[in-house]
């Protein structure tokens, strides 16, 4: 019993000596005794100074006499009970006169109050917070089962799966011999000694070599493994946020790279088609006529319907981009002046002008037509095609604030339905005009199947801008939720609503949960099923969206992305592409942001003196809208404090 007991006070004088040589070093100072280098009060003075971060005052810096070091070993004792550290028997007398346990109390009374006691976790004690995140660490591990503090910790597997799991790139723990205990111990002090700056508190033979190692020896150094893990993932944290944040700017350029080639493809197809109208010639006969009127048919009802289409949906794309600049506080963007919708409408209607000319030309030729019903199948058409263009301007140039958009769009919805009626009557027209052997029509290039396309393209962007606004009204007022975020639930949430509702059955939104990684039995689903969709049937939009928000708490707002980047910068103007790395960005998002930010042109670090630093406030100001930003944002982009 007296060789366990004695055997415990060594590992725990030794490890604590550790610690404490560990505190002093900032004032270069060192023990080797605790029993001795305590007594006269001015290390465990100095020791208290840089734990509480402030002075003691006044105290015999070199006590000769033994009154003055109970004046200092009391000046300190006075100092932790004012931090309303509870201590127990012990008193100067104690210390002075190296009472060897009482002074391991001491010492691990202050281990557990600045070392371990911000360590929690669910309302639990230091020591119960601290074991419960080296269970969840190691949890995947079918090799480790971290019970205590204790025996769970003699093979050296509980530390190397800790590295593992955080810094895999520094060990491989699939390949470690799990039966060599002291190989795999000595392995992990070295490298968080070594690669992650943790102090070597412990020696491997005080864990390996005993049944039951010191507890207290092995909390106060893995709450050192804590700490530097911890603050490992905060930098990572904020070099994903900085993903994040260059990941969304990404997006908004494809898609202004997507409006401008595709646009630049339109514009030249319709540049095409037009100078072909404009050399053709005619041979005069009647079967050439029919031939050139099949093939301006076949134009009418493929080519053009294509263009069409496209022109529709690069008026909707440039909408959405604008929108979603608006909404992530980023620049706004305007097209190149030869791509604009201006400059597309003014080359359509061209074309149109060139394809009625053509239209009359080929109708010319072939004149056995009855002019009145030809006029008023083409009134109708030519109204009806009127009105569609009308709605797809109106669609197409909606701008401004979503709300106001929003109620804009639901008000042409509302004008959609007797276009339905409308549409019949030009369908008896073309009836009459097919059993009176009429081809073509002079006073207008739209017919009924035609019309009826482009009435479903009018519907169709309709509905895709009325639940597109929606949607977004519903995004912006998610201030819990970064852009990426909303971004990914949105794709999610459309992927699976399979039938175009902007609502999800329950089965759908099941797989759309489990698709982000949130998966429930069938009896829990059902019950958040029920509890998100209130009393309607299915989840709508909005309700899926407030779902996330309940789980989902980071925010991607023009502030954190700044303090991310000063975070990955350590405080400093300037960012280099060492910190980057560091904070795991990935490497091609690395050289996008090397690419895009200017280079930093004050003075710098003497460590940093020969790498090539770069200016993330510069980067910032130009990228962020300083509309929605903070002031104490703009005071840091602008280089205040």
């Amino acid at each position: 019993m007296l060789m366990v007991e004695k055997q415990w006070i060594l590992v725990q004088q030794k490890t604590f000596t550790k610690w404490l040589n560990n505190k002093l070093k900032v004032r270069n100072l060192a023990i080797s005794d605790l029993t001795q280098d305590l007594s006269d009060g001015v290390n465990l003075i100095h020791l208290l100074e840089i734990l509480g971060d402030e002075s003691l005052g006044r105290y015999a810096s070199k006590p000769k006499l033994r009154v003055q070091k109970f004046e200092n070993v009391n000046k300190g004792l006075d100092f932790i009970k004012l931090r309303g550290i509870q201590m127990t028997n012990i008193g100067a007398g104690d210390i002075v006169d190296g009472n060897q346990k009482i002074i391991l109390g001491l010492i691990w009374t202050l281990i557990s109050k600045f070392t371990i006691s911000d360590i929690s976790s669910e309302g639990m004690s230091a020591k119960e917070g601290l074991l419960l995140w080296c269970q969840r660490k190691t949890a995947c591990y079918p090799e480790v089962e971290v019970r205590d503090f204790s025996a769970s910790w003699n093979d050296g597997l509980a530390f190397c799966a800790l590295l593992d799991i955080h810094r895999p790139d520094l060990i491989d723990f699939d390949s470690l011999d799990k039966n060599d205990h002291r190989g795999n111990m000595q392995l992990a002090f070295d490298i968080a000694a070594n690669e992650i700056g943790i102090p070597d508190l412990l020696d491997v033979e005080d864990v390996c070599d005993v049944d039951k190692p010191d507890e207290r020896s092995l909390m106060t150094y893995i709450a050192y493994w804590f700490h530097a893990f911890s603050q490992l993932e905060k930098v990572e944290n904020a070099g994903r946020r900085v993903e994040k944040f260059v990941s969304n700017m990404q997006g908004a350029w494809e898609m202004q790279s997507s409006y401008e080639k595709r646009m630049k493809e339109l514009l030249a197809q319709i540049a095409n088609q037009r100078a072909e109208w404009q050399g053709a010639s005619f041979e005069g006969t009647y079967t050439d006529a029919k031939v050139q009127l099949a093939e301006f048919s076949h134009y009418k009802r493929n080519q053009k319907r294509k263009w069409v289409a496209e022109k529709s949906d690069l008026a909707a794309l440039l909408g959405n981009i604008k929108t979603k600049l608006s909404t992530y506080r980023l620049r706004p963007y305007e097209p190149p002046a030869d791509l604009s919708l201006d400059r597309c409408d003014r080359d359509w209607e061209g074309l149109m002008q060139e394809e009625q000319g053509r239209s009359q030309l080929i109708n010319e030729t072939i004149r056995d037509i009855k002019n009145k019903l030809r006029r008023s199948f083409a009134d109708k058409a030519n109204d009806f095609a009127l009105t569609l263009k009308t709605l797809t301007l109106a669609i197409s140039g909606l701008e401004g604030d979503v709300e106001d958009q929003l109620t804009h769009v639901k008000r042409l919805n509302d004008n959609l339905p007797p276009l339905d009626a409308f549409l019949e009557t030009i369908a008896d027209l073309e009836e009459q005009c097919v059993e009176a052997n009429i081809d073509e029509n002079d006073y207008t290039t739209y017919t009924l199947d035609e019309l009826s396309y482009e009435l479903g393209l009018v519907k169709s962007s309709v509905a895709k801008k009325l639940a597109f606004l929606e949607n977004q009204m519903v995004a912006r007022n998610m201030t819990n939720l970064t852009p990426i975020q909303l971004e990914e639930f949105e794709s999610v949430f459309r992927h699976f609503d399979r039938d175009g509702s902007n609502t999800l059955q329950e089965i759908e939104f099941s797989a759309a949960l489990a698709s982000l990684g949130l998966v429930y039995d069938e009896e829990e689903m059902h019950e958040v099923f029920l509890e998100t969709c209130g009393r309607n049937s299915t989840v709508s939009f909005e309700q899926f969206i407030r779902f996330m928000v309940s789980v989902t708490e980071d925010q991607n707002t023009a502030e954190q992305v700044f303090q991310s980047f000063r975070e990955v910068a350590d405080g400093k103007p300037y960012v280099t592409e060492l910190d980057l790395r560091h904070s795991l960005i990935p490497d091609e998002l690395i050289d996008n942001l090397l690419e895009s930010m200017p280079k930093h042109e004050g003075p710098d670090l003497l460590e940093d003196r020969d790498l090539p630093k770069y200016d993330y406030i510069t980067f910032m100001e130009k990228m962020m809208d300083n509309q929605g930003t903070s002031e104490d944002t703009k005071r840091s982009l602008n280089g205040g404090h």
